[in-house]
């Protein structure tokens, strides 16, 4: 298994392990078998999970397609603002896990907030989430924030080189950095290695979009 994640204590299905997995390359899921997810639709190409954006797919970049990546990332962006504020809402963090996520509560909220600034008008509507067990077992809890943040990373990665106007490049960027410090803290609270690699390898949006979706989180 890729070391990406060690998800074993998770749901019996293995949804959120396998999204993990398919985030770092690992195929052993195909993830067209499964035609509904959490409430949201996942058919063939160019049709995603109703919970998120649509794709902005190949082209230039344009302001057009700005806003379809600023919407992609706030919905990432909401999606981990949610599952930090339920566990921590739930009491079930203690010493230095409650410490640390404490610390990435406030900042994603912060970027949601900064997403949704620069989105103004254009900012998508705010779906729904179940974090089923993640939000109430401390273990399930630090092997699921390792694998969302690792997925920030992979996510921000994969458009920096899509991105067109300079305003959007700098908040993307800025995320990016602390995204990446969140994954390291909490993948050494979790036993594993802070930094696996030397490069960091980035995931499309499609790719991103279906791992999520296998996890089931987003459900309206």
């Amino acid at each position: 298994m890729s070391d990406l994640i060690t998800l074993e204590s998770l749901d019996v299905d293995g949804a959120i392990r396998e999204s993990g997995a398919a985030i770092e390359g690992d195929t052993r899921g195909d993830f067209m078998k499964k035609a509904a997810v959490g409430g949201g639709a996942l058919i063939g190409s160019g049709v995603l999970l109703s919970g998120f954006p649509s794709v902005a797919l190949g082209g230039k970049p344009s302001r057009k397609q700005d806003i379809q990546i600023l919407n992609y990332a706030y919905t990432l962006e909401l999606l981990e603002a949610a599952f930090y504020n339920q566990a921590v809402e739930n009491g079930i963090l203690t010493d230095e896990v409650l410490a640390t996520t404490t610390i990435v509560q406030a900042h994603e909220n912060t970027h949601v907030k900064t997403l949704k600034t620069l989105l103004g008008k254009d900012a998508r509507k705010i779906p729904k989430f179940d974090f089923k067990n993640t939000v109430t077992d401390p273990d399930v809890f630090l092997d699921t924030a390792v694998v969302l943040e690792d997925t920030g990373v992979k996510a921000y990665s994969g458009q920096g080189t899509r991105i067109l106007q300079r305003s959007v490049v700098k908040a993307a960027l800025s995320i990016l950095t602390v995204e990446a410090r969140h994954a390291a803290q909490f993948r050494q609270l979790n036993g594993q290695n802070f930094a696996p690699r030397a490069f960091d390898e980035a995931k499309s949006m499609k790719t991103i979009l279906r791992a999520v979706g296998k996890t089931g989180f987003i459900v309206g």
